[in-house]
């Protein structure tokens, strides 16, 4: 199924995010986290794609297999940076042959040994262009990252609101937000966005804690600001492990209890392959999600 199709099934769609296992490991290891995920019944499962394509393969596979073997939805992550058109036009070939029809089609993060644009021509500086390409060439559903706190690179959020009009109107056909903790942040971003006039569902993306250094390695590379209620959390029971993950499951949970009494269109809960916090948090809103849709 095309995903654009599902956002006008439903009030909220919801959906994981899992990454490929390491390129030393087995495929297989995989299985067991889609084993655990596919009874909750996500409306779809996206699978990440590696710095600089470094998964390409195998995040293909993930993804041929999530729809073919589990008859579950799913969302292929690509890159462009630094990605000639021959590359890409041979994932998208692969994608299409395996029967995966949904992309979410991203610039993807700058390389540490990157120098600059000098002495070689990208052929997708933007995601937009990316996006624009497939658009013109293949026959995909296509979705894309937002920043409710703003890219870390943009100079301010209202540009980047100005970006992501630019991408929407390239053809991307909904959008996932990148992590939050802060519902107002979202609230504020979802006013600019409505104020260009911006049509594509934004799902909102959540990620429950499970310990500190989790949070403080996302907020180094992602922009995301960390709450006072949450530092105060963090604070009390960093040193607990059962305690921390149990007070980020439900952090989550309330996030997205909020989220939903405010019509949003979907959660994306990022799983970081962790299937039973998944569990733990479907379990929480299961009534929740079952009275919305």
């Amino acid at each position: 199924m095309y995903l654009n199709e599902l956002f006008s099934q439903k009030k909220a769609v919801v959906s994981f995010e899992i990454f490929p296992p390491k390129l030393t490991s087995s495929i297989d290891v995989i299985y067991d986290t889609i084993d655990a995920l596919a009874p909750l019944r996500p409306d779809y499962i996206s699978v990440t794609y590696g710095a600089g394509g470094s998964t390409t393969k195998t995040t293909v596979e993930i993804a041929s297999i999530i729809t073919n073997k589990y008859n579950i939805n799913s969302l292929a992550h690509l890159t462009c940076f630094n990605s000639t058109q021959r590359e890409i036009d041979e994932v998208l070939t692969d994608l299409a042959n395996k029967n995966v029809r949904n992309i979410l089609a991203l610039r993807g993060d700058v390389p540490r040994d990157f120098e600059g644009d000098a002495g070689k021509k990208r052929e997708y500086k933007y995601a937009s262009n990316l996006t624009q390409y497939i658009n013109d060439n293949y026959n995909f559903c296509l979705g894309g990252a937002c920043y409710p706190e703003g890219h870390p690179e943009c100079p301010n959020l209202d540009k980047d609101v100005e970006n992501l009009k630019r991408k929407v109107k390239a053809g991307v056909s909904f959008l996932i937000t990148q992590l939050f903790f802060d519902n107002e942040a979202f609230y504020r971003f979802k006013e600019k966005v409505d104020k260009l006039d911006i049509k594509a569902p934004i799902q909102a993306g959540i990620m429950p804690i499970t310990n500190r250094k989790q949070i403080e390695r996302i907020v180094e590379l992602t922009n995301a600001k960390i709450p006072p209620k949450l530092i105060r959390i963090l604070d009390k029971f960093e040193h607990n492990k059962e305690a921390i993950k149990d007070a980020g499951i439900a952090y989550a949970t309330e996030q997205i209890i909020e989220l939903l009494a405010n019509d949003i269109d979907g959660i994306h809960i990022y799983t970081m392959n962790r299937p039973q916090v998944a569990k733990d948090l479907v379990r929480n809103l299961e009534s929740l999600l079952y009275a919305v849709n």
